[in-house]
Parts: structure tokens; C-alpha cells; sequence
């Protein structure tokens, strides 16, 4: 008898990109070329900073420690306290990342919800990895924004909250007062709280940088149940990397650092040493960041142009547009302009009648995108 292999393995939707393809295909027939503003990847060049110390550390036979180099987590440190006044222990608080994805999907499973019978709760128009975070743990997930949260809605059965802020993919910016006032809740329902901010450096209206959970206006010096986490992806174009880490309540980050050790979750050595780079020079973040203002400022008028309404998209990488319409029928329309976006339904039915537009496009891309989307006004 010959057994069924295919048996074997989680049951997972197909990848929702995969959908595009016949978008894609009519975007390839405009005769000024594909613009594509759908996937928020870098494409500016890696910092040199950051190229010269992953070469001049190349030379790493050994092994990298889960728990990162002391200069890392001294690294890490500072750079929360740089940029969210906050005070963290280099040698209990904080985790470096092999990217933040893998955080986002493997922490129900490292966090043993399954076990404790516990869900995860994420935003509505949210990354879909924290769903499916919680399909590879086999444990329940159910969107809870924070205004629900705050508007009384219950935490039972729950035992990790994403919160995103900016938010991915709408751009949206929670305040401090926002954030000090869930953790409250969620300390006392005793729900983890994980706060997603890699975009947080990416401000455009109002703050510079967005207020982080670690923020001592949102949790004083008490880091209990709170966990941060941050990529270096968007602020340093270093998404081919995979250079993320995470830092809070010591516990948590001992109890993950464990469970990282045993399955070998380790960030390699070359890679940490590009990280401390990228970490302690602000003059690249500066520069990149400028890089996106002026795309953001070509494209932003030309999508209202085309007669698109923006909302929220106050920070990050993204203008969240609706012509309050089907989103799929946004994206056919921005085909027929060679452009292609991220449909919002990727991202929840609370995005079904938005489109996703990345500025992680060249300026060339941008400005070819921002003139057709002008003449087709």
C-alpha cells in the first residue's frame, strides 16, 4: 500500500498575489511599460554604511548566538531610546529578528496559544500574516481593531493583540493616548499586546516618528505584556536582509529567546554586524525618508486627480485610495493605465472598496504613474 503524502502538511490559501496575474497582464500591454506600485519593496540602493560592515564582517566561521552580539542589543537599546525616549535592558529586553514576518507568524506558535486554548486578535484592514500567524499555530484569529477595544469590546479567550501603528496598509497613526489605553485593557484581561512599527520612522503629517508601545507616555517604565517590533526593511532598504528585532517585557523576550534557540531563529553574524550600522547612523534614514516625501508628493495629487479619495495615509510607505467602488474594479482601471496597486481585499473586508499604492517605486516609475493617472482625469 503506498501512503498519501499529499495528505500531509497545513491546509493554507493560495498566495492572494498570485491573483493579479491577469491585472498584470493587461498592465503589460500599455505601450509606456508596467508601473507597478503594489508590493511595498525597496528598490532604492542598501546604504553603504551598511554594505561596508556586513563585508568587513563576512568573515564569521562560528555560530551566531540567537540572542544576537552584546554590541547588537547595545545597539538596539540605544535606538529605542533615540527614538521612542524609551529605556530598554540590552541584556533581557530586547531579540534581534530573521525579518519581522517571521515574528509576526511564528509568535502564537512560540507563545504556545494552542496550549492555553487562546485566540490572536488583529485590525480589520490589516497585514495578513497575522492571521496567518495563527492558522500555523491551529489557533483561532478574529479582527479587533482598537476602537473596538477601547469601545468596551471583550479580550476573553484572547491571549495575543496586534496592534500596527502606522498601520499597514491604511497609514494610520495611533496617539499615545490611544496606546496607553489599550495596554491597560489588555493587562487587565491579561492579553499580550504586540505592536508592529516597522513604519514607524515614516511620518508625514503631524509626528516625525509615530509614538511606540515601548513609549514611556504609554507604559511609564513597566514593559510587562508588551513586546516592539521593529524591521529594518523600510527605514534602511535592508528587506534583503532580514534585519528586524524586537524588545519589552523580559519574560516574554526570555521565554521567546528559548524557544528561538531550539529552532534555530538566529540572525547570521554578518547580517547583525550590518544591523549595529544601520542602527547607529541617522544620516541614511534621513535620506531615504526625503527619497519618499518627494514620491509621496507626485503621486498624492495625481491619484486625487484621478478622482480617488485618500484616507488616513498619514505615515508609511502607502496611500490607502477608494473611489468607493469595488476594489477590484480600482484595480482593473489602474491596469488599463499600466499601473498596478494591491487590491484592499487582501487585507480584510474592511478593505474591499480600497487599493493599496506603494511609493517603494523608482522616480521614474512614480512620475510615469503620476502623468497617467493625470491625463486619464
Amino acid at each position: 500500500m503506498t501512503a498519501d503524502f499529499g495528505s500531509f502538511g497545513l491546509a493554507l490559501p493560495g498566495y492572494p498575489w498570485d491573483s493579479l496575474t491577469p491585472y498584470r497582464e493587461t498592465a503589460a500591454t500599455h505601450p509606456g511599460g508596467v508601473c507597478d506600485l503594489s508590493i511595498g519593496t525597496p528598490v532604492d540602493p542598501t546604504p553603504e554604511v551598511v554594505r561596508r560592515a556586513l563585508a568587513d564582517a563576512a568573515d564569521w566561521p562560528g555560530y551566531p548566538t540567537t540572542v544576537g552580539t552584546d554590541a547588537l542589543r547595545e545597539s538596539i537599546a540605544s535606538w529605542y531610546l533615540r527614538v521612542f525616549a524609551a529605556t530598554v535592558d540590552p541584556a533581557t529586553e530586547v531579540l534581534p529578528l530573521v525579518g519581522s514576518k517571521e515574528a509576526v507568524a511564528w509568535l502564537p506558535t512560540l507563545l504556545g496559544l494552542r496550549g492555553l486554548g487562546l485566540a490572536v486578535a488583529h485590525p480589520a484592514a490589516a497585514y495578513p500574516t497575522y492571521a496567518m500567524g495563527a492558522t500555523l499555530a491551529q489557533v483561532d484569529s478574529r479582527v479587533l481593531d482598537v476602537d473596538d477595544v477601547l469601545a468596551g469590546a471583550s479580550l476573553d479567550g484572547v491571549g495575543l493583540l496586534w496592534i500596527n501603528s502606522p498601520g499597514n496598509p491604511t497609514g494610520r497613526v495611533l496617539d499615545a493616548d490611544k496606546l496607553r489605553a489599550v495596554v491597560s485593557i489588555a493587562r487587565d484581561a491579561g492579553v499580550i499586546v504586540a505592536s508592529d512599527e516597522c513604519y514607524a520612522r515614516l511620518g508625514w503629517e503631524g509626528a516625525d516618528t509615530a509614538p511606540g508601545i515601548l513609549d514611556p507616555r504609554v507604559v511609564g517604565d513597566d514593559h510587562t505584556g508588551v513586546l516592539s517590533v521593529y524591521s529594518l526593511s523600510k527605514q534602511s532598504n535592508l528587506a534583503g536582509y532580514r534585519a528586524a528585532f524586537l524588545a519589552g517585557d523580559a519574560d516574554l523576550v526570555a521565554n521567546l529567546t528559548t524557544s528561538r534557540k531550539h529552532a534555530g531563529m538566529i540572525v547570521p553574524g554578518p547580517v547583525q554586524a550590518a544591523m549595529i550600522a544601520a542602527l547607529d547612523d541617522e544620516d541614511h534614514v534621513t535620506a531615504q525618508k526625503e527619497l519618499y516625501r518627494a514620491r509621496r508628493d507626485v503621486l498624492r495629487p495625481a491619484v486625487e486627480a484621478f478622482g480617488a479619495r485618500i484616507d488616513h495615509s498619514e505615515a508609511g510607505l502607502y496611500l490607502w485610495v477608494t473611489r468607493d467602488e469595488d476594489c477590484w474594479e480600482t484595480i482593473g482601471a489602474l491596469a488599463d493605465l499600466g499601473i498596478i496597486a494591491g487590491p484592499g481585499a487582501f487585507y480584510g473586508d474592511a478593505g474591499a472598496r480600497h487599493v493599496r499604492i506603494a511609493l517603494t517605486a523608482s522616480d521614474e516609475a512614480i512620475q510615469a504613474a503620476a502623468a497617467r493617472l493625470c491625463d486619464a482625469a
